[in-house]
């Protein structure tokens, strides 16, 4: 039997109501670049249809290290960056493992 250690991420963020077009516009832009990152498994950006301003990114990483190397790549900081002032609210970040 083998296990799956790989880490999987929910990142949620709020965009403030008037700034839902810039926000997903800059969202957009990091999912190509942390793609292509080592360990990414997969990368996607969601948005909700019963509220426009909550964007999700649903992720896999085959580490905890992996994700963690994530946070210092020059794409993501210079998105945060970019989102100053943009988010309603703190993003929020939620960590799992596979039960089964």
């Amino acid at each position: 039997m083998t296990v799956d250690s790989s880490l999987r991420v929910i990142a949620r963020a709020k965009a403030k109501p008037d700034q839902i077009v810039q926000v997903r516009a800059i969202l957009t832009t990091l999912v190509d670049a942390t793609r292509r990152e080592p360990g990414c498994l997969s990368y996607e950006l969601l948005q909700n249809h019963a509220d426009a301003t909550e964007f999700v990114f649903v992720e896999r990483w085959a580490s905890a290290a992996a994700e963690q190397a994530h946070f210092v790549t020059p794409h993501l900081l210079a998105t945060l960056q970019q989102l100053t002032g943009l988010l309603a609210s703190e993003p929020q970040i939620s960590r799992y493992g596979v039960v089964r």
